[in-house]
């Protein structure tokens, strides 16, 4: 005699588990990726992109020092 197969029932209806997400788990991440997409389409406004030009003098002078030191 064979044995009789249960059928799955769907979560919804059998009241299963039920996933809630808090409200910053979605508007973050719209936020960041609205925030990125525009800095995709206006790349003026990405200043971080640019050198630093204190950063790039003090390197420079670190190396000029660094070599008129070197024997």
């Amino acid at each position: 005699m064979s044995a009789r197969s249960q059928t799955p029932r769907d979560p919804a209806q059998s009241g299963g588990v039920e996933i809630q997400l808090p409200w910053w788990a979605i508007a973050l991440p719209a936020v960041a990726f609205a925030a990125l997409l525009l800095l995709v389409l206006n790349p003026v406004d990405a200043h971080a992109a640019a050198g630093d030009p204190v950063l790039t003098n003090l390197l420079e002078r670190i190396q000029a020092m660094i070599l008129r030191t070197a024997p």
